[in-house]
């Protein structure tokens, strides 16, 4: 079980580097006004969304304790993300305000997972 747990891990940092990534890749273009979600953003948070419902299970069958309100944070957290590279994932471009708001949040969601105990 515990090889099954360190896999999901390993693919969920996976997605929050596809997510942090499709940020990071896009910074030139946010500061000239022509910033857009990558399909690797909407991928990165829809994978970490999943690994993290797996994770949340697999734990929770081997008895280990889940903190349910870092999880419900977290959780409330990427739903935001999600929804807004979902919504605007086919502009060509996105308000700097908002695509600074998605780096922001998911930035956050790293500090939450790690800062949080």
């Amino acid at each position: 079980m515990d090889v099954l747990i360190h896999l999901f891990v390993g693919l969920h940092i996976v997605g929050i580097a596809a997510l942090l990534g499709g940020f990071l890749t896009q910074m030139k273009a946010m500061g000239q006004g022509a910033a857009r979600f990558t399909p690797a953003m909407l991928h990165g948070a829809l994978t970490m969304l999943v690994t993290g419902a797996v994770l949340v299970g697999l734990n929770q069958a081997q008895d280990t304790a889940v903190d349910n309100v870092k999880i419900g944070v977290k959780l409330a957290v990427l739903v935001v993300i999600l929804g807004l590279v979902y919504v605007k994932r086919d502009d060509e471009k996105v308000e700097k305000p908002l695509f600074g708001l998605v780096g922001l949040l998911t930035v956050a969601n790293i500090f939450i997972a790690v800062l949080w105990t």
